[in-house]
Formats: structure tokens, C-alpha cells, sequence
């Protein structure tokens, strides 16, 4: 689940400008994204891409909220930057692959001829690309990012994993409530809109 090749048939642009141009490609054209750039194998654009949103997103919540640093050592900057660094080499990648662990399981029920784990990390970190921007405080924006990522997920495994759109939004259901509702908090955003609206 760790290994990337160097020169692989199809797959993403590396550095900045390919995950700039995945990010946006994933938000505009997600069925194209993931017929042509998903690869057997080639994991290292995508993890990088998904380290790069959680990174993201943790900047925007310290940002806008100070209080959710922790007290590491040396003060709130110096907490932020090791929680950063921590975000980036520890608990991305290990949330993606253990995300994709339980996701690959539930396939191996799912959908009988399916692609390999590669490709299935590469969709969950891709399909994370709308929750970038969660780390903003509005409960609205937060829920509207991680529907779309849900979303994203169900083109993604379907497209990859050459599935229905029906077995591809029961295959997704876990993981996207794990990773978007609660890793995310997708969940506590839809509590708020429903209270902000009056509903409970």
C-alpha cells in the first residue's frame, strides 16, 4: 500500500503545479479525473495530494481558531508547527491508508472485478480535494464540502473500480462517514445547519 512507481502509464503531474491542476480537475471534471488519472500503482501524486488538503485544513482551523491548537511546547506557534508536521508525516497518511483499508475491504463484498488498492487511495485522497476549505468556521460551507467529497468518493469508485453507481454509493457509505463526517466534521456541520434552520 506504500509503493509508487517512477514512471507510470498515465497517472498525475508531480510538484505544486500537478496538484494545483489535480485540485481543480477533481472540482470540475471528477468523472473524467478519475477515468485518466488514476494509475495501477502510482500512489506518490495522491498521497501527496491528500497530505496537502489535511495540511491545508488544519491551517485553516488554527487560523480561525487559535483555541484548537494544542499546548505542545514553546507556545501556540511552535504547537502549530509541530501539529503541522505531525498532520503531514503521521496522521494523514496513516488516516488514508487506514481509509482505504476499510474501503477495499468493503469492495471485496461490493464489486466483484474491481481495481487494486493503489487506485483505491488514489480516489480517497483525491476526492478529499472540497475540504480544503472546512477549516473555515461556517457550519454551511463545511457541510456543503463534505457532501461533495462523499460525492467525489461515489464517481471516484465508480469510475476506477468500473462499478454501478448504486454498489459504488453502498461501497462508500463507511468510509465517507468516517472520513468526511467525522475526520472532517460533516457530521457536527449538518447538526448545526439543522439547528440554525429550526429543524431541531
Amino acid at each position: 500500500m506504500t509503493t509508487w512507481v517512477e514512471n507510470p502509464s498515465g497517472g498525475r503531474e508531480r510538484g505544486p503545479r500537478g496538484i494545483a491542476r489535480a485540485w481543480i480537475e477533481v472540482l470540475v471534471r471528477p468523472q473524467q479525473f478519475f477515468r485518466n488519472g488514476v494509475a495501477p500503482g502510482d500512489q506518490a501524486p495522491g498521497l501527496v495530494f491528500g497530505v496537502a488538503v489535511a495540511v491545508a485544513y488544519t491551517i485553516g482551523l488554527f487560523s480561525f481558531a487559535p483555541e484548537r491548537i494544542p499546548a505542545l511546547a514553546g507556545g501556540p506557534a511552535v504547537s502549530a508547527l509541530i501539529a503541522l508536521t505531525a498532520v503531514a508525516l503521521v496522521i494523514a497518511p496513516a488516516t488514508l491508508h487506514l481509509t482505504a483499508a476499510l474501503q477495499t475491504a468493503i469492495l471485496m463484498i461490493a464489486v466483484r472485478d474491481r481495481g487494486g488498492v493503489s487506485e483505491t487511495v488514489q480516489v480517497i485522497a483525491y476526492a478529499a480535494a472540497p475540504c480544503i476549505f472546512v477549516g473555515i468556521p461556517s457550519a454551511p460551507l463545511r457541510l456543503v464540502c463534505t457532501l461533495y467529497a462523499a460525492a467525489l468518493l461515489v464517481v471516484g469508485l465508480r469510475e476506477v473500480h468500473g462499478t454501478t453507481t448504486g454498489r459504488a454509493v453502498i461501497a462508500a457509505a463507511v468510509p465517507a462517514t468516517l472520513l468526511f463526517g467525522s475526520a472532517f466534521g460533516g457530521v457536527d456541520a449538518a447538526m448545526a445547519v439543522l439547528r440554525l434552520a429550526g429543524i431541531i
